[in-house]
């Protein structure tokens, strides 16, 4: 679907919960909501939002549907890199399983039943957010040491792979090194998943070039099959799972402004919230404008 499309399909308020399926809700996150089909999951993007590891008690209108589209382009952009979790008929799929209405379709992925990795995949190509403290602690990043002088915000010679732990529910993921990556999951595992990460990574920052954008980072999550073949599951290089950056704005030296939930984590700031729940109420311009931020984003990659 195109930009114009999505736009006009997006709800007037937030849709914050799923309810009233004749299917076993089995997981519920921060956004998504996974329900089981059966011989398949359904994997739903609510418009929750989470800030500081706190869902907010406003959502985004259609932000769910706007990640979902997002991801869907890019799985088919990245099929020449690795297999991922979607069923192969989506429309087909939703009929099957009686999913007939049109915001829960555009909001949802019909996907394999497979086995999560234990870890988060983060690939890093610019020093910001928590690697640019790391960095002005000691010179390294997940145990990976960077060349002297670099700037907040500064390309990295290369892109790297930074792990992390896949922490439960309520707990933070901690940053991991390559030999506890390779305890975790197994060595060739390890080295395909690094591998696959920095491929995804450098088409994901090719094609943001083209559209005036820059991505700074990401995260991946992988799954396997029952024959041990390495997935790609989840969202992909999504506002939510990456930071991506205006091309024409950004600067070293400071971290550029992003098309992501960051313009509600600097309001939030400004509040001088302790960051527990429960959090603040959004103003609706502020929710306004983060809804502009993720069709921005949207807009720029796939067109009108």
């Amino acid at each position: 679907m195109n930009f114009n499309e999505i736009a006009s399909s997006l709800p007037k308020s937030a849709v914050t919960s799923i309810d009233g399926l004749p299917y076993p809700r089995i997981a519920t996150g921060k956004v998504r909501e996974i329900f089981d089909l059966g011989d398949a999951l359904l994997l739903t993007a609510t418009d929750r939002l989470s800030a500081f590891d706190v869902i907010l008690p406003d959502g985004i209108p259609g932000k769910g549907i706007v990640l979902t589209q997002m991801s869907l382009w890019w799985f088919e952009k990245t099929t020449d890199i690795i297999a991922n979790h979607l069923l192969p008929n989506q429309a087909a799929e939703f009929v099957r399983h009686g999913l007939h209405d049109r915001d829960l379709q555009l909001r949802s992925m019909v996907v394999r039943k497979l086995t999560p990795l234990t870890i988060e995949c983060v690939v890093r190509g610019y020093l910001v957010g928590s690697g640019w403290s790391s960095y002005q602690k000691n010179g390294t990043v997940c145990g990976i040491t960077l060349p002297a002088g670099l700037r907040q915000a500064d390309r990295l010679p290369e892109a790297i792979f930074t792990p992390t732990t896949k922490a439960p529910k309520g707990q933070h993921d901690e940053p991991i090194n390559d030999a506890q990556g390779a305890a975790a999951v197994g060595a060739a595992t390890y080295q395909k998943v690094k591998d696959t990460s920095l491929a995804l990574y450098r088409l994901g920052h090719d094609r943001a070039k083209q559209a005036g954008m820059i991505l700074a980072d990401t995260k991946f999550e992988f799954g396997t099959d029952a024959a041990g073949n390495l997935v790609l599951i989840d969202e992909v290089l999504t506002p939510d799972s990456s930071r991506y950056w205006p091309a024409d704005s950004y600067a070293p030296g400071r971290s550029p402004p992003s098309y992501d939930k960051q313009f509600v984590r600097d309001h939030l700031l400004a509040l001088k919230w302790d960051q527990n729940p429960p959090a603040p109420r959004l103003p609706a311009e502020v929710i306004k404008q983060t809804q502009a931020k993720y069709l921005s984003a949207f807009e720029a990659l796939v067109g009108r």
